[in-house]
């Protein structure tokens, strides 16, 4: 048995409840709206990655480019970090340990453990880096993250301490992630440019 299991309902079990009882008397337009973006909402940010790498692109600037380019890889960092939590923690999911609890989407099944989000994990990366790479693009990334962790609660697949440290996990592990980037990749994109990558890395002349 694993000694560090986290039992979430003791810390914010009575807000969780309070989230899902919310979201059974909503609208049946809002609740579809937000289980959709809960299941299909991290698309949102590859689209968003594709428009800074465009824009760096456009920009000609190595360490712009470099920049963008470790965008996915320090998301993909931040979820194995983020994986390897969940299985030390190895948290229920709320819908399991919380009796009587009726969520909009389907509990996850045994095993698949629930602190921290994964989903608000490679949100919260995603924005953190795409701040770094462009202040507008990161703003919009800011408040999807946000709402992909609200998203997660109010479908009763998460305690809100589940999303809220996917949050802090993707931000921490993203962002030195993505500066080290900036500061020590942009050689090797330079000589990537004189390559078959130029296309993609540079705006024609």
């Amino acid at each position: 048995m694993n000694d560090l299991a986290l039992d979430g309902a003791p810390i914010d079990g009575g807000l969780y409840t309070w989230f899902t009882r919310q979201a059974q008397s909503a609208p049946h337009w809002l609740d579809d709206l937000v289980s959709f973006y809960a299941t299909l909402g991290l698309g949102v940010f590859a689209l968003l990655m594709i428009w800074g790498w465009w824009q760096a692109r456009q920009a000609r600037s190595a360490a712009a480019m470099a920049t963008a380019l470790a965008v996915p890889v320090a998301v993909v960092l931040a979820y194995v970090v983020n994986d390897l939590l969940k299985s030390v923690f190895t948290e229920v999911r709320p819908c399991q340990a919380i009796a009587h609890t009726v969520t909009l989407q389907p509990c996850p099944g045994v095993g698949d453990w629930s602190f921290p989000s994964n989903h608000s994990t490679i949100a919260a990366a995603s924005a953190a880096a795409l701040w770094i790479l462009d202040r507008r693009i990161g703003i919009v990334a800011s408040v999807l993250a946000l709402f992909m962790a609200f998203s997660r609660v109010w479908v009763g697949a998460h305690y809100p301490h589940d999303v809220v440290v996917g949050l802090v996990v993707g931000a921490l592990v993203a962002a030195p992630a993505t500066l080290a980037a900036r500061r020590y990749a942009p050689p090797l994109v330079v000589r990537l440019q004189s390559g078959m990558l130029r296309p993609l890395l540079t705006a024609a002349d």
